[in-house]
């Protein structure tokens, strides 16, 4: 993936904007391209001034998943050997699957702005975000069981029952049929679905709202949230919640926080 293929607007303060730009393809990922948003996420992570990501696709499509017509090769980017046999595939696998990884690890607010057809590796990096918006063009599509691979690729498996109920998964991973905006809306799939002019806009809105709130506030409620969801009892979860609420009163951006309700004023946040 050239540079032109992966956008990265850091112009709104705090947040970063990618955006896949192979429109002609749909926005379809070769390893190299997949190995090359992996570095742009890592340099991402190490970056204190990015609190929110968004993610979001060039053109009708979100990301068609894996580019078809790219080749597998190695990490070098050199290209495998025709047919690259069952460690070449599973090394493939491993690429695809660090992405989505990488998303999940991020300590920023994660926010899927998907703004056409997200199929495959594709709906899977939309399913890793903490926050989904969606176009009313937007669809998802899990069709790799209907040419006779499995619907369980890069975290779907994981991440699709989480969202929107087991029983519901099922019946989308077994047929492979495609969901709509408006049935990702009502069934919780994204939190909002919206015109497609209005999709970035719409994103940028509730990246704000988060940056209103303190930096501590934000990465341990992201923290306890997906750790909270593997929780074993509630007794576990409240003691996550404990931990990261009491360390949160001993923050300066609590003090601030309470001195700036009793002003009546907007607080200032300083991360510390």
């Amino acid at each position: 993936m050239s540079q032109d293929e992966l956008l990265c607007d850091r112009s709104t303060p705090g947040v970063a904007v990618l955006t896949l730009n192979r429109p002609e393809r749909l926005n379809a990922l070769s390893q190299p391209a997949v190995r090359h948003l992996c570095r742009v996420l890592d340099e991402l992570a190490t970056d204190a001034a990015v609190r929110v990501v968004v993610l979001t696709g060039a053109g009708r499509g979100f990301c068609a998943g894996w580019d078809l017509t790219s080749p597998l090769t190695a990490a070098d980017d050199s290209p495998l050997p025709d047919p690259p046999g069952v460690s070449g595939y599973y090394a493939g696998q491993e690429v695809f699957a660090g992405m989505i990884r990488r998303v999940r690890a991020l300590d920023k607010v994660v926010i899927a702005a998907i703004n056409g057809a997200a199929v495959g590796a594709g709906f899977a990096l939309g399913l890793a975000a903490d926050i989904r918006v969606a176009s009313r063009q937007a669809s998802f599509h899990v069709g790799a069981v209907r040419i006779g691979l499995t619907a369980g690729e890069c975290g779907i498996s994981y991440h699709l029952p989480r969202l929107i109920g087991a029983s519901r998964a099922f019946e989308v991973m077994l047929s492979g049929r495609p969901i709509g905006a408006e049935e990702a809306e009502r069934i919780g799939l994204v939190s909002a679905a919206v015109d497609g002019d209005a999709l970035l806009g719409h994103a940028l809105e509730i990246a704000a709202g988060v940056l209103r709130n303190s930096p501590y506030a934000t990465q341990h409620t992201k923290r306890v949230m997906w750790a909270n969801l593997e929780a074993g009892s509630l007794d576990e979860a409240l003691e996550l919640e404990n931990r990261a609420q009491v360390l949160a009163l001993m923050t300066e951006d609590f003090r601030e926080a309470s001195a700036a309700f009793a002003q009546k004023r907007a607080p200032v946040f300083t991360g510390r």
